[in-house]
């Protein structure tokens, strides 16, 4: 029987191996039961389609992950002074997984010299490579256009044809933004509940009650899920949730009309998402990537960062909404 369970692909979280992953399949089952209750509402219809498109690949990239590519050094600075390895900088004491191309490079002599010490050795699960999972996103868009349901007028503006590429732009990085956010006990489901609870108060407070109600559906699953998805968590959503989560979330959006309040309720996400690529442009510099790792990495707890970014968005949909209510 293959084996369905997480292996950490950082350090710090070697205490999670062995927790369940692809939970993404149980907020799928739960999309569908809630669809057969409320399948006469077109909106939701689709998001929930559009949902099963997006965690099924999501679920190939998780049954990839099952294989182990690679074996990882974790390393620890036994001097008494920093030692640099890679893009790091290790005080006395510091323990980091070698994983960039350069760190590999440079481990064995550092190990030769005594200045590091080898305290383990972790297994890399295979992964599908950005460019085919961006291009598989792209084709989630693209399913969505050829549905024939996205509108060519978008927020009282007539796009044309650029509602396109703004269709599967929306897909792709709402995907991305809520996949790169899954790495912390309920981070992304905290997230994108609290996002899609808004986005439903939003949507009753300008009059749009089914967008409502397919907002109240995506933040019920998230916080269902939540139940045992938080600290500690005993199942992970895993690509097929988190593809699911993002991609239903965006199609709501797009088709209930309501794409720059969306937008701001996925403050923290999108935020996450600028500063990696800023990261990997070199313009500015990680220990770690994404930023949640970072914060880890600098001292903070997982609780603490998972929060902070929970009140983040809370602030900012607050905001947002007040905003909508008086102006």
């Amino acid at each position: 029987m293959a084996d369905i369970t997480d292996k950490p692909i950082i350090s710090e979280h070697s205490h999670k191996k062995g927790t369940p992953i692809m939970g993404g399949l149980a907020i799928l089952l739960s999309a569908l039961f809630v669809l057969n209750v409320y399948h006469e509402i077109p909106i939701l219809v689709l998001t929930v389609i559009l949902m099963v498109v997006s965690g099924i690949v999501g679920l190939f990239d998780d049954l990839i992950g099952l294989k182990v590519k690679e074996f990882q050094k974790v390393v620890k600075n036994k001097v008494n002074e920093p030692v640099k390895l890679g893009r790091l900088i290790l005080k006395p004491g510091d323990e980091v997984r070698v994983a960039t191309p350069q760190a590999k490079k440079e481990v064995q002599n550092l190990l030769n010299q005594s200045k590091l010490e080898l305290i383990r050795e972790i297994p890399i699960k295979s992964e599908i490579k950005e460019s085919e999972k961006i291009f598989s996103q792209i084709l989630i868009g693209i399913f969505l256009i050829a549905s024939g349901a996205v509108s060519f007028t978008i927020f009282g503006i007539n796009l044309g044809l650029l509602v396109i590429p703004v269709a599967v732009l929306g897909i792709v990085g709402a995907i991305n933004a809520v996949n790169l956010i899954d790495g912390m006990d309920g981070l992304a489901a905290g997230i994108v509940g609290i996002s899609s609870f808004s986005c439903a108060i939003f949507a009753l407070i300008t009059g749009k009650a089914d967008v409502a109600l397919t907002f109240f559906v995506l933040s019920g699953l998230c916080f269902g899920f939540l139940v045992y998805n938080r600290a500690p968590a005993s199942i992970f959503m895993g690509d097929t949730g988190a593809f699911a989560l993002g991609g239903g979330f965006a199609v709501a959006a797009m088709l209930g009309d309501i794409i720059p309040f969306a937008v701001v309720s996925l403050f923290v996400p999108i935020l996450s998402v600028v500063i990696s690529l800023l990261h990997r442009l070199k313009i500015i510099k990680l220990p770690v990537e994404p930023l949640h790792h970072t914060l880890h990495y600098r001292g903070f707890s997982e609780t603490k960062i998972v929060i902070l970014y929970w009140s983040i968005t809370a602030i900012v949909c607050l905001i947002a909404l007040t905003f909508t209510l008086y102006s």
